[in-house]
């Protein structure tokens, strides 16, 4: 699959709040998927982590800054 940037799909030009949005309705998207599909148990196991650390880890809002840090210091691993 080619690479898409979210500015390629006009993601950037939404507001925080419905990127917000559009970033939960694609994770509950495959969530769905996940439990109608037969997943290796290793990835059902790391999706069933990744929910529960979502889950806890919800009431405590990150500053986006804190997220794009984390993230990019994960892909430049």
């Amino acid at each position: 699959m080619a690479s898409v940037s979210i500015q390629d799909l006009g993601l950037d030009r939404l507001s925080l709040e419905d990127r917000l949005q559009l970033a939960e309705a694609i994770w509950d998207s495959v969530v769905r998927e996940v439990e109608s599909s037969s997943l290796p148990e290793w990835q059902l196991t790391e999706l069933k982590r990744r929910m529960e650390n979502s889950e806890i880890n919800s009431k405590v809002p990150k500053a986006w800054e804190l997220i794009e840090a984390e993230a990019l210091a994960k892909v430049r691993k």
